[in-house]
């Protein structure tokens, strides 16, 4: 069984920073891409940022600029760098990882639970 667990999220002010991490564990054999996504009140589940295994990344036109996704293929590991947050990223992030695990010959992708991030004065 893979299991997928966020962390980093919190209460923050306007125009402050944050950093997610997302681990990938269990039975993961090997990972392909890993993504964030992001669900805020009352709104539909979106991409925020995505990277390939060779680092290329792809960000959502809001998040560009201020948002940085990196990873650590050591460590199963990705993380998004949140700055000049604003009360629009208030939303609970989600971590997607598309990967292949032991005993099984497709790509699946697996959900953590998510991370809520709040930004508030």
């Amino acid at each position: 069984q893979v299991q997928v667990v966020e962390s980093g999220g919190g209460l923050v002010q306007p125009g402050g920073s944050l950093r997610l991490s997302c681990v990938a564990s269990g039975s993961i054999r090997s990972i392909d891409a890993m993504g964030w996504y992001r669900q805020g009140p009352g709104k539909e589940r979106d991409l925020v940022a995505h990277i390939a295994r060779d680092g290329s990344s792809v960000y959502a036109d809001s998040v560009k600029g201020r948002f940085t996704i990196s990873r650590d293929n050591a460590k199963n590991t990705a993380y998004l760098q949140m700055n000049r947050l604003n009360p629009d990223d208030t939303a609970v992030y989600y971590c997607n990882v598309n990967g292949f695990a032991y005993g099984t010959n497709y790509l699946g992708a697996y959900w953590g639970q998510g991370t809520q991030v709040t930004v508030s004065s």
